[in-house]
């Protein structure tokens, strides 16, 4: 009995082995193989309808011999594996295989774009394509972009004083002009004083008034026209009529005008001494001049806030002296007329930041962007969101600068008083720290990034130290021939204003003298110059900021010139 089971064991391997052989050689009965396929396709088509515990079809299973799928792994495949069921899941990867029915696991990368196919499940594993480098991405740009269209107020505190101010000055003016109707009105020596006025003082404040305007109009003209030959006139004309003014006053032999006219003399003397001194850089002035007249074609409106800034100016001029006609018939009139031209001086230097800013705007974003912006809508910004930082440079900028010069003057002074020189050198080093936190230079960032006045004047000049243009700054002479512009302009009114006065009524003699130059020098060197002025700070920002072939013609000039 042993001996015959042994050999029918013997006969079934055997049997089986030929088997194998002639599957391998391909020798199978493929009508059998097919039924095979159908009948197994029947029961796995049947037993996916029952749950993997039921048990019908674990007894199915074990006699096909076809283990049921747990939930966590598939089956390993077959020595013999009949072609794929339509309900089953491809084979399994050799670590680890999805659950049935569940979709594929992410890929560890970032998954495919709505436009990208993604990956076959037997195609062989691809690695991640190589992404772009992160600073590629940063939005830089974008970020400058939204800090030029700043819309937040600049210098509140500041905004809100100079708007109490302005309505304190219009309520004061408005009083003073009905107490000066009503001085006229009533018979009495305020009558007679003011009629004199009407008669001897304001005709020739309004002569000079319209005198400045129409010399305003007439420099700007010649800046664009002949930039080089109006420098070198108006450096040394300056001189020469600030001097003839002063002798002209002299000459009439009272005592307030000769006080008025050695004032006069003396800044004659010191203008020819700066006058020899900057001789050697009127060349480059004249250059740069040039240079930042250019973008003038491509903004045709650019002098309108100018001009528009000039007529306010006539018509508060206007109110203004009929305001200090007025304070003649109120208590203490010189305090009055003093407070009264502080708040002239203060309202037309903001007036002039305002053009500035205007002006700063538009030409920075034409240079850092190469955008032709609406000179109106820059204006509008300069006027409400910028207005805090205009009155408050308008306010120190002037003394600061001022002090910067005589500071920088005794300080080239060399005596054998050690004493003298230390204090000298004292006074510089706290100039120039306060220069450096209220300087003009900041009105460019002020009106490009909306920035606070400190803030922007500390940036500015950390700009200008870090890029080691501190010397090119102070070498540049622009703002001086502004300044000089409005000196000549003063001069030729009080020449006009003084002989007038002293053929009609001498006894107003040097108080218009002194009230002509006052107005010659706002109008002029204060409001319409300026716009060339502006134009030129611009380019030393873009300077620290860019290196374009702007830049390049720069520097270029300046190493000829200078160098």
């Amino acid at each position: 009995m042993p001996r015959k089971s042994a050999e029918e064991t013997v006969r079934v391997e055997e049997e089986y082995d030929e088997e194998s052989k002639d599957l391998e050689k391909g020798g199978t009965n493929i009508q059998e193989a097919v039924q095979i396929h159908h009948r197994r396709e029947f029961h796995m088509s049947r037993m996916q309808k029952l749950s993997a515990t039921n048990p019908l079809r674990l007894v199915v299973e074990n006699g096909t011999r076809v283990a049921s799928p747990s939930p966590l792994q598939h089956p390993p495949p077959r020595p013999f594996a009949s072609p794929p069921r339509p309900l089953q899941h491809p084979p399994p990867r050799p670590f680890s295989s999805p659950p049935p029915l569940q979709h594929p696991p992410p890929r560890p990368f970032a998954a495919p774009s709505p436009l990208q196919h993604p990956p076959s499940s037997t195609s062989p594993s691809v690695s991640p394509p190589s992404q772009q480098p992160v600073p590629r991405s940063t939005p830089t740009p974008r970020q400058s972009v939204v800090t030029l269209n700043s819309r937040s107020y600049t210098n509140k505190i500041s905004l809100f004083l100079f708007l109490v101010h302005i309505i304190i000055a219009i309520g004061l003016v408005g009083f003073l002009i009905f107490k000066g109707v009503q001085g006229l009105i009533e018979e009495g020596r305020v009558q007679r004083q003011e009629k004199d006025l009407l008669r001897y003082f304001l005709p020739q404040v309004e002569a000079a008034s319209f005198l400045s305007i129409t010399l305003a109009f007439l420099w700007q003209k010649a800046v664009r026209v002949w930039p080089k030959l109006t420098v070198h006139f108006i450096i040394w004309s300056s001189f020469g009529l600030t001097l003839s003014a002063g002798i002209l006053l002299i000459c009439f032999q009272r005592p307030a005008t000769d006080g008025v006219g050695v004032l006069f003399i003396a800044f004659a003397i010191g203008n020819g001494l700066y006058a020899c001194w900057v001789t050697q850089r009127t060349s480059f002035c004249s250059k740069i001049f040039i240079k930042a007249l250019e973008p003038m074609s491509k903004f045709p409106d650019l002098n309108h806030p100018t001009y528009l800034m000039l007529g306010a100016g006539f018509l508060w001029m206007s109110f203004w002296i009929l305001a200090v006609m007025g304070a003649l018939n109120f208590y203490v009139p010189p305090l009055i007329i003093f407070a009264l031209l502080l708040s002239l001086a203060w309202t037309a230097e903001v007036m002039r930041n305002v053009a500035n800013l205007t002006v700063s705007r538009v030409i920075a974003l034409y240079y850092l962007r190469g955008m032709q912006s609406i000179t109106k809508f820059c204006f509008q910004r300069a006027l409400s969101n910028n207005l805090g930082s205009a009155c408050l440079g308008s306010l120190f900028v002037p003394a600061i600068e001022a002090l910067r010069i005589v500071a920088r003057g005794l300080n080239l002074i060399e005596g054998e008083d050690e004493f003298m020189f230390s204090c000298a050198h004292c006074c510089l080093n706290v100039m120039e720290s306060i220069f450096k936190r209220g300087n003009g230079w900041a009105y460019v960032q002020i009106a490009a990034y909306g920035k606070g006045f400190v803030q922007a004047s500390q940036d500015t000049w950390e700009l200008f130290l870090k890029r080691e243009m501190e010397q090119i700054v102070d070498s540049d002479i622009t703002s001086a021939i502004c300044f000089l512009t409005g000196v000549c302009s003063g001069s030729i009114c009080v020449i006009v204003v003084a002989a007038w006065s002293a053929t009609v009524h001498h006894r107003y003699t040097a108080t218009l003298s002194v009230l002509a130059a006052f107005i010659g020098y706002l109008m002029v060197g204060a409001l319409s110059l300026m716009t060339i002025n502006n134009l030129v700070n611009p380019l030393y920002i873009i300077i620290m900021h860019s290196n374009n072939v702007i830049n390049l013609e720069f520097f270029l000039i300046f190493l000829v010139v200078i160098g």
